[in-house]
């Protein structure tokens, strides 16, 4: 019969077997990422960023990302729509800065199985669109069912100067994502586990231009999107006051998923 081993990681159907766990793994992929952020309310933001976080500001961070030569899903791909906010964590044993995540949308299903079950990012599916490149100009767009509802432009003006670009790599090099990792009860209301997960992270950044930003949510009809018209509708409702940055870059993300650990 069937037996869990004491040092593997498994994921359903556990039966099927799982992986040696390994702290050092690297899981790393190739990565061009668009990055738009912009100022928005407070108020209507901590709506919903639970009570144990301190917003740093009110801005919401969208970074479009397309991955490819996947080591983990050997030589695979897949793009992502990741919608973040700058938070204090102010546990009762931890407290650190980081990005909390909203939602992240990705366009495969493996990435969204591993993220939600392991680390508690809230992934969830979505059509996204390749990079469209029309030097300088770059487009993306989101959408299920055949309806978008989010479209991202950028235009190129220029590459940084070479401290910016120095201080860009820096920042990326580390980045605490805290995702939270919320289980229902089966037939009944209320959480099976509900768990507060930072997952740490990084991107060798190989290349970066700035530029001018757009960015547009389309509120959907339930009849739309009956699963996420809500998160949707949600993140359209909160007014774009000001783009606050936009960048372009290249590089390689490095995923440190089983150095991933419960923040209290």
């Amino acid at each position: 019969m069937f037996k869990l081993e004491k040092d593997f990681t498994y994921s359903m159907p556990a039966h099927f077997g799982g992986v040696k766990f390994d702290p050092d793994a690297k899981l790393t992929q190739k990565a061009t990422t668009l990055l738009i952020s912009y100022e928005t309310q407070g108020k209507l933001l901590e709506n919903y960023i639970p009570g144990v976080f301190e917003l740093l500001a009110p801005e919401v961070h969208v970074i479009f990302s397309s991955f490819r030569e996947i080591n983990w899903m050997l030589g695979g791909h897949y793009n992502l729509i990741d919608v973040s906010v700058p938070v204090r964590f102010n546990g009762k044993k931890d407290q650190m800065d980081g990005k909390y995540s909203l939602v992240v949308w990705e366009n495969n299903t493996t990435p969204i199985l591993g993220g939600r079950e392991q680390t508690g990012i809230p992934k969830i599916y979505a059509d996204i669109q390749d990079l469209h490149i029309l030097k300088p100009h770059y487009a993306t767009t989101a959408s299920l069912n055949g309806n978008t509802f989010l479209n991202m432009n950028f235009e190129a003006t220029g590459e940084l100067t070479m401290d910016e670009f120095e201080q860009v790599k820096a920042q990326s090099l580390n980045s605490d994502v805290i995702g939270w990792r919320y289980i229902p009860k089966v037939g009944a209301p209320g959480a099976e586990l509900s768990q507060f997960i930072l997952y740490p992270q990084g991107m060798e950044v190989k290349k970066a231009h700035v530029g001018n930003g757009r960015l547009k949510w389309t509120e959907l009809a339930p009849m739309q999107n009956p699963s996420q018209f809500h998160i949707i509708n949600s993140l359209a409702t909160l007014p774009i006051k000001g783009i606050t940055g936009a960048m372009l870059s290249e590089g390689m993300v490095n995923l440190r998923a089983f150095g991933a650990r419960i923040i209290e």
